[in-house]
């Protein structure tokens, strides 16, 4: 039974920072590239940065490109999104999944994701 459990969002200032969390579990974690997707009302869902399954290749989208760092920890199964100098448009809904190039935008079982919210 795949898993995935999204933490760590939350209400920020524009500038302020936010560390999200994903908890996996279910699958073969270290065999599989992860992405950190989003969605916010009215639009797409979009994938903002991805990471190689051993962590060595990183991924991120122009709108997000210097601003968030993807990391992980196979040991615990856990993906990361530090997410620095947030803007009101990075606010939506957070999602991990698997993902990697064109052929992979997500094909495990969404989680309920987690809200961040950037605002003054």
């Amino acid at each position: 039974h795949v898993h995935l459990v999204e933490s760590g969002g939350g209400l920020v200032q524009p500038g302020g920072s936010l560390r999200l969390s994903c908890a996996a579990s279910g699958f073969s974690f270290s065999s599989v590239a992860m992405s950190w997707y989003r969605q916010a009302p009215g639009k797409e869902r979009e994938r903002v940065a991805s990471i190689s399954s051993a962590g060595g290749s990183r991924n991120y989208a122009d709108s997000v490109k210097g601003r968030f760092t993807i990391s992980r920890d196979n040991a615990k199964n856990t993906v990361y999104l530090q997410m620095n100098s947030l803007k009101p448009e990075d606010t939506a809904v957070y999602y991990c999944n698997s993902g990697w190039g064109y052929s992979d935008y997500g094909r495990l079982a969404w989680g309920q994701g987690t809200q961040v919210t950037v605002s003054s």
